[in-house]
């Protein structure tokens, strides 16, 4: 489930949406079954409305598309790795609100 600016992105698009993009993608790795990615995910969604046309926000399935959760080594969810041209450039484990993804955000700059 995703915001109206929230991209999901699949094992088969994460390459030309996330790796192949220029600028900023945050992706948040995440699960139906998850507690607290329960609780991101409206954040995650408020994050891409409101940096809409300036960082690309979304979301991966890790059950749906685990190649790309075992590519990045994601073992905990929620993960969010924000990516700068195709490049990690920082990584968070967990969920501790809004404002930590906003600090993420601010290493798109």
């Amino acid at each position: 489930m995703a915001g109206a600016n929230t991209v999901v992105f699949t094992d088969q698009s994460f390459a030309e949406e996330v790796l192949n993009a220029k600028g900023a993608v945050m992706v948040d790795f995440w699960a139906t079954w998850c507690g607290p990615c329960q609780m991101a995910g409206p954040v995650v969604d408020a994050l891409a409305d409101d940096y809409k046309g300036k960082v690309k926000i979304g979301k991966l399935d890790v059950d749906a598309n685990q190649q790309t959760a075992a590519q990045f080594g994601v073992m905990s969810i929620p993960t969010v790795i924000l990516f700068k041209d195709g490049k990690e450039v920082a990584r968070k484990v967990g969920f501790a609100g809004r404002p930590m993804y906003e600090q993420l955000l601010g290493m798109a700059a």
